[in-house]
């Protein structure tokens, strides 16, 4: 269960990441999921290899963090198995087994990066940093529409020229809709990827956050950006 999310949020940076943590001790990936959303990833939890498979073909993840020893289908497999559906998300292996063969074999089987247990989450959160930036080096570019830019290298927001500061889900929120600009998104795929996946807060949460955009965006500029598409959703563009 996702943690409420609060208004006085004030944290002015945030990757709208989504990583799927596969781990079926209930106590570790509960550790891991709230310290990972406490660093403004949306997390999900799944505690076998069937639903780790099913999940990852469903889901757009950004980092995959897979345990080896699982009911129903163990690591090595789901690994194998998503790789052989060219699904290319990052996949970091986390395990107790530290013997050099096995991770021979969970490179070989196409994981991208290894960490035994115990670990530290500092640790944890560096390698998942590193996986980012590896493969997606296009985050590194700007994003526009008219006269806004946002910079994911600085976490910085302009609107001609000037900096805006937003909270870390609003950052979140605007990142997510330029890299989807001239598209229609509805509020559901926005929950999806800027909230948890299992987020049970009320209904209208994408409309709020949408008005907090528009009122620190928009509301002091002839072109209004961000368009409601009525009955779908929403979009951002200078047209």
């Amino acid at each position: 269960m996702s943690n409420p999310i609060s208004f006085s949020e004030d944290v002015n940076y945030n990757n709208p990441m989504r990583i799927l943590i596969v781990e079926d001790d209930k106590k570790v990936g509960g550790f891991l999921k709230r310290g990972l959303q406490e660093e403004q990833y949306a997390v999900d939890v799944c505690r076998n290899g069937t639903d780790a498979l099913y999940m990852a073909q469903l889901n757009p993840y950004d980092v995959i963090i897979l345990d080896i020893m699982l009911p129903g289908m163990d690591g090595f497999t789901v690994c194998r198995e998503i790789r052989q559906k060219t699904i290319l998300t990052p996949i970091l292996m986390l395990t107790a087994k530290d013997e050099i063969e096995d991770k021979v074999t969970g490179l070989s089987e196409g994981a991208d990066d290894y960490l035994t247990k115990p670990f530290s989450f500092d640790e944890l959160l560096a390698r998942i940093r590193a996986l980012l930036r590896r493969s997606q080096d296009y985050k590194t570019k700007e994003l526009k529409a008219g006269d806004l830019e946002l910079d994911p290298l600085r976490r910085m927001v302009t609107r001609a020229g000037e900096k805006i500061d937003l909270t870390g889900k609003e950052y979140a929120l605007l990142e997510y809709l330029l890299r989807n600009r001239g598209r229609t998104v509805t509020p559901s795929m926005i929950l999806e990827h800027v909230w948890d996946m299992d987020y049970e807060g009320f209904s209208n949460i994408v409309n709020v956050y949408i008005n907090h955009l528009r009122n620190k965006i928009d509301k002091d500029f002839d072109i209004k950006l961000i368009q409601t598409v009525r009955g779908h959703g929403f979009r951002i563009d200078e047209d």
